[in-house]
């Protein structure tokens, strides 16, 4: 579905450009506040969309869509879905009962998630698409090889809140001075400290980093160190070219989590890791409230069969061709 869009968004769209959506009502919205003064985040939010990741090559002056631009995606999008024709005895996916990408271009309009560098592209060093591809190439010898989403380790941060064919959903709690983000995929927890204290030292490493928070206005500011260097910045859920591109230790990461209505959060996440790329860049995300929306426990490692079969299947085909 990515490249289907892609493509229609190279061929189709000619519209005029349009500035960000910020209605005067946006601006002077104040969410109300938790008991302790927290801005209240809290909620269930979901961000399926078919917006890609980064920015078709031949939209790169083209940052937003018109709104007749959106309707006709949205159309030909819902279309072809109706008239994918599956093969002869083919079910269908087998997690189709909750498989869910979205149906809609994210609300603001643009035309990819990365909003910087201005081209709506990642910034990527050549070794660390060399890096990718080796391992890609790879997988079949090792675990170590494969996605920590395929071993059920993590999605990591901030790639956990990238959009992926299922599982959008996240719940957000405030307690007195932490705020925890619930992701539905791979039912991880992140607890963000928003006390002030200081990051933990610079040799306690972790798969998702050291997160601390601070409030700057309605705005959550999440800054995060101190990664253990061993994660993908994305994974197969999401992500196009950065999928199975390395995180380092030197990766740091900024997420703005900014209400702008009763009912959405803009989120923005600023990555940082200079070994992976050539300079910082950003993507942004609409959360829109669903009070409807249930989590239901992501079981992972409780039915992973895929690694040991892979490998397994690896290794008879080499003794086969001995």
């Amino acid at each position: 579905m990515r490249i289907r869009l892609a493509v229609m968004l190279g061929v189709a769209l000619t519209g005029a450009t349009l500035t960000a959506q910020s209605t005067g009502s946006r601006k002077t919205w104040t969410p109300r506040l938790t008991a302790d003064g927290q801005p209240d985040l809290q909620g269930i939010w979901t961000n399926a969309t078919i917006t890609p990741f980064e920015r078709p090559a031949s939209l790169r002056d083209k940052p937003f869509l018109t709104e007749a631009e959106v309707a006709a995606i949205e159309r030909q999008v819902a279309t072809n879905r109706a008239a994918d024709p599956k093969r002869p005895g083919d079910v269908g996916s087998y997690d189709q009962v909750w498989f869910d990408s979205g149906d809609h271009v994210v609300s603001t309009r643009r035309t990819s998630l990365v909003i910087d560098p201005p081209d709506g592209r990642v910034p990527l060093r050549p070794e660390a698409e060399a890096a990718r591809d080796y391992n890609s190439a790879h997988e079949r010898d090792s675990y170590e090889f494969m996605s920590v989403w395929d071993r059920c380790i993590t999605r990591g941060a901030p790639a956990g809140m990238f959009p992926a064919g299922y599982n959008n959903a996240y719940q957000i709690i405030q307690t007195p001075g932490y705020v925890v983000i619930h992701s539905e995929m791979i039912h991880e927890a992140r607890i963000i400290p928003v006390d002030g204290r200081p990051h933990a030292p610079a040799h306690v490493r972790q798969w998702n980093g050291d997160p601390r928070g601070r409030w700057d206005g309605k705005t959550l500011v999440v800054d995060t160190t101190n990664y253990n260097g061993k994660g993908w910045i994305s994974t197969s859920a999401a992500g196009g070219r950065i999928k199975g591109i390395l995180q380092t230790e030197s990766l740091h990461v900024v997420e703005r989590f900014t209400p702008i209505d009763k009912d959405t959060i803009d989120y923005e996440a600023t990555i940082d890791d200079p070994k992976m790329f050539t300079r910082p860049w950003t993507v942004s995300i609409p959360l829109h409230r669903d009070p409807s929306y249930q989590i239901y426990e992501y079981a992972c490692h409780e039915g992973n069969r895929s690694v040991g079969n892979i490998l397994s299947d690896a290794r008879s085909l080499e003794k086969r061709d001995k």
